[in-house]
């Protein structure tokens, strides 16, 4: 018996990005935990992939090309050879790029994190081709865009560093489900006697351990902010000094932010005015003490109209208050801006060829456009469609839409997959796709400053091929004979950080997969002296870059959509706001087929307050219909106050197949796009919840007739 210990790196879309250890007896991955050394990991996994094994030797693993024998959505399909698969995938990808290659379109996201099996020889394959391009937009690009107006780049406070915080302010956020190791180290940070404070519509698990929780309306983050700025300035708890030096357009932002008293703020966010006044004197009061104070803000603030700027107006708190000067202060969104990846090097752009036409489709609008009709303004319809790390018809906005397009019997679809997900039912030809502990991936992260290495632990299962090795064949088989297209995966994570960039001056390939990981060479407190990434090196409370791409320069508040205020019309007829948090033991619309996991969560539910439960003679278990003009499912109720009165909660994203009537949140979902950034609203969305009455006994139907 030969057992070895193999380094790893979780790949999925979690701002951890833990360090692995896999034992690996014989050849069979037999336990997968997490590196005691790792200061982000400490040895500890989450609930989800410390069950990694379970979720790579799950007896329904795809592990040989399939083609579809039914129609599409049934799921049916026959098992073929790698051969056979090819061809047909090259047969046909080459008949529309005669055409037209903008009728191939890419669609992937964040299926695996990895510099080399995300984008790297797939983004090189569909350059080549001239495909069409995807903005991918469907996570965070919003609150990115209003981070980098502000900031100049996604670089924030140091995960390593939370824990010396005085006061913490997690907004939109729930990191016990989504960032268990920061919340560790909040919860030492308490410990300490930290104040902890959650903003969130939703009292969240985070939100019942926290010392206060803000149930503010949904989307009306940005004034809230607004108002914290004005108790600030009206107050003077200020950092003069840091403001003087490090930052533009005070004197504009100090008018605006007078416009925002506590009492306009609270009838806009549906709080008292006693809560605007307290927030904004506790995060000020770090100006006279000199304790470091932290805004951890999260992605779910940003899914609504004014998403963007709402985290743009989080975004300039710290400057307000100095809190830059301490390396446990300021603000994290997102540290990817930190992490200088070659991205020339890994996708070759210079392969797409000059002066030909390009136009770039939005991931988050895939159900309109997959129904566009060829036109001058749009281009070729889209014929050919390649999915790879991603599930879009269980996770795309507007579902009904998403379904409707993926049914096309024109439209030729490859997917690249681990399971037969909810998209992999729609496939024409369905291709075994390597899970991590099968190939090998180099990784930047968004919630620490580790590179990160994942070496092979086993071997393929079955006839499994990585997505490098896959898009490979597909180059070969469309006759590409560019010498990147031989590359090994090797020799595509050697090219992946930028050594030129002092932040990876020393990386080394060879030497991060022996080690695992290796820091970037980031300074503790990063705007401690100004040095912000924006053009004038300052962070920017006004914004040229912004007027120029003509939006607001200035902090401001822009309603929903959909909301009693915004449109009073369509919350008569559907009164509740509905958001769609992540479920705990899912990540995204990974890990749903995982029988251990989905045991845990159970089944799909609707959280709702008791008064709007009984407004709807709904009870804790009925069986409920959700509701507006796009579409509707049925979930089970949670009647319970931690959703705040006018708000239903429903837990995402469940894979369509495991629902009781097929159908998941995306049922009600909106392709509207956020402000800036071209993102989706997932949480800008007005829904009526009704009883099922077919799902009651006969003797309850006839009671309530």
């Amino acid at each position: 018996m030969t057992t070895t210990i193999v380094r790893a790196t979780c790949p999925h879309d979690c701002p951890d990005t833990c360090a692995l250890l896999v034992t690996v007896t014989d050849g069979v991955a037999t336990e997968v935990k997490g590196d005691p050394n790792h200061p982000t990991t400490a040895g500890v996994l989450c609930t989800k992939v410390s069950r990694y094994t379970e979720r790579t030797y799950h007896p329904d693993r795809l592990l040989y090309p399939m083609r579809r024998v039914g129609k599409k959505g049934e799921g049916k399909f026959e098992r073929i050879s790698w051969d056979q698969a090819l061809a047909v995938v090259g047969e046909r990808l080459g008949a529309i790029a005669a055409r037209d290659p903008q009728g191939i379109l890419p669609y992937s996201y964040a299926g695996t994190m990895g510099l080399v099996q995300g984008e790297a020889m797939a983004t090189r394959f569909f350059n080549r081709l001239g495909a069409s391009n995807l903005d991918r937009t469907i996570c965070a690009s919003a609150g990115g865009a209003g981070y980098e107006y502000t900031i100049g780049a996604k670089i924030g406070t140091d995960s390593e560093q939370v824990q010396d915080a005085k006061l913490i302010i997690i907004w939109g956020g729930n990191p016990i489900a989504s960032n268990l190791h920061v919340w560790t180290r909040m919860q030492e940070a308490k410990r300490r006697g930290a104040k902890l404070i959650a903003i969130d519509p939703y009292r969240s698990l985070t939100a019942e351990k926290c010392h206060q929780h803000i149930a503010l309306l949904p989307g009306t983050d940005a004034a809230l902010a607004l108002g914290i700025m004005h108790v600030l300035i009206n107050e003077n708890l200020l950092d003069a000094d840091y403001i003087e030096r490090y930052t533009l357009g005070f004197a504009r932002l100090r008018a605006r932010a007078l416009e925002w008293p506590p009492e306009r703020v609270a009838a806009v966010c549906g709080i008292s005015a006693a809560e605007v006044l307290q927030l904004g004197r506790d995060y000020g009061a770090t100006v006279r003490s000199g304790a470091a104070s932290l805004i951890r803000v999260n992605y779910g603030l940003q899914r609504v109209r004014g998403g963007g700027m709402a985290v743009r107006n989080i975004a300039c708190l710290p400057a307000l208050t100095g809190a830059w000067r301490h390396a446990a202060g300021g603000v994290q969104l997102s540290l990817s801006g930190a992490f200088p990846v070659d991205k020339a090097a890994l996708k070759r752009p210079d392969l797409r060829r000059q002066n030909t036409p390009s136009r770039t489709i939005n991931m988050s609008t895939i159900g309109d456009d997959l129904l566009r009709p060829a036109s001058a303004a749009f281009g070729p319809r889209i014929d050919a469609l390649i999915v790879y790390n991603a599930n879009p018809v269980a996770v795309a906005p507007e579902s009904v839409k998403v379904a409707q397009g993926f049914a096309r019997e024109d439209l030729f679809t490859v997917v690249l997959e681990h399971f037969q997900t909810d998209t992999a039912d729609y496939a024409d030809i369905l291709l075994p796709a390597t899970t991590q502990l099968e190939h090998v991936d180099v990784h930047s992260a968004y919630g620490h400053y580790y590179m990160m290495a994942n070496n092979a632990a086993i071997a393929p299962l079955g006839e499994a091929k990585s997505n490098t090795e896959i898009f490979r064949l597909f180059a070969a088989g469309m006759g590409f004979d560019e010498d990147c297209f031989k590359e090994s995966d090797q020799t595509i994570a050697s090219q992946a950080f930028d050594r030129s960039n002092a932040r990876a001056a020393d990386f080394n390939w060879e030497v991060l997969k022996q080690a695992g990981w290796q820091k970037l060479a980031m300074p503790t407190a990063p705007f401690a002296h100004g040095g912000f990434a924006t053009p004038s090196g300052k962070c920017e409370f006004f914004s040229a870059r912004m007027q120029a791409d003509g939006l607001e320069p200035l902090p401001a508040y822009t309603a929903p959509y959909e909301s009693a205020a915004s449109n009073p019309a369509l919350a008569a007829k559907y009164p509740l706001a509905m958001i769609s948090p992540p479920a705990r033991n899912f990540l995204n619309s990974s890990f749903v087929n995982v029988q251990s996991l989905r045991d845990m969560e159970g089944e799909p539910q609707l959280a709702l307050h008791p008064a709007d439960a009984a407004a709807r003679d709904i009870a804790s278990g009925d069986t409920v219909r959700v509701f507006n003009d796009r579409g509707s499912m049925l979930v089970k109720a949670q009647v319970t106050d931690k959703a705040r009165p006018g708000l239903v909660v429903g837990w995402s994203i469940w894979w369509k197949k495991f629902a009781a009537d097929g159908k998941n949140v995306n049922e009600v979902t909106s392709q509207k796009l956020t402000d800036m950034g071209n993102a989706p609203t997932f949480y800008d969305v007005l829904v009526e919840v009704a009883l099922d009455r077919k799902a009651l006994p006969k003797a309850a139907q006839k009671a309530s007739v």
